[in-house]
């Protein structure tokens, strides 16, 4: 497979093939249908909308021009509520490469130097290769309730990293 590059940034049609990534993986492993990958593309939509380069975060991946996955910090309300690590997603094409990984750090990386205290991200139990990487890059679960924020029930979880 071709390089991957890895760019900080908006780039046209990001929030579509964002969406599309996150929609067709979930459908596949987990059932999740369109009010999951409308959630995706209008929250996205939403967070690139008031996007603050000096405040967040946009990660994309890409092999020969086609992004690949993502990754985003929204540091919104980082003060109060900590930086909101979010639409981590890789293409089948790139799982198991370390391009992951690399997002994740580049996302860190970019808290630590912005002076975020604490990063948090929900996600659900079950996706265990997502949860390797966050717990590798120091992560820790701090809570897990039944809920619906994704349009089906699942058990979902809070992982946060404390950096200060």
């Amino acid at each position: 497979m071709p390089d991957i590059e890895l760019a900080r940034g908006y780039i046209p049609g990001a929030i579509g093939r964002v969406a599309e990534l996150h929609g067709t993986y979930y459908h596949a492993h987990w059932g999740f249908g369109l009010f999951f990958e409308a959630k995706v593309a209008t929250e996205l939509g939403e967070f690139l909308g008031r996007y603050d380069d000096a405040r967040d975060g946009f990660w994309l991946a890409s092999s020969e021009g086609r992004v690949e996955g993502s990754v985003t910090i929204d540091g919104l309300h980082a003060e109060d509520e900590g930086a909101h690590l979010r639409w981590f997603i890789m293409s089948d094409a790139l799982r198991g490469r370390g391009v992951g990984k690399r997002l994740i750090t580049a996302a860190i990386d970019f808290c630590r130097s912005t002076g975020y205290g604490r990063v948090y991200l929900w996600t659900f139990e079950g996706l265990g290769a997502a949860r390797h990487l966050y717990e590798r890059a120091g992560f820790r679960l701090v809570e897990q309730r039944r809920g619906t924020q994704w349009g089906t029930a699942v058990d979902e979880q809070r992982f946060e990293i404390r950096l200060a």
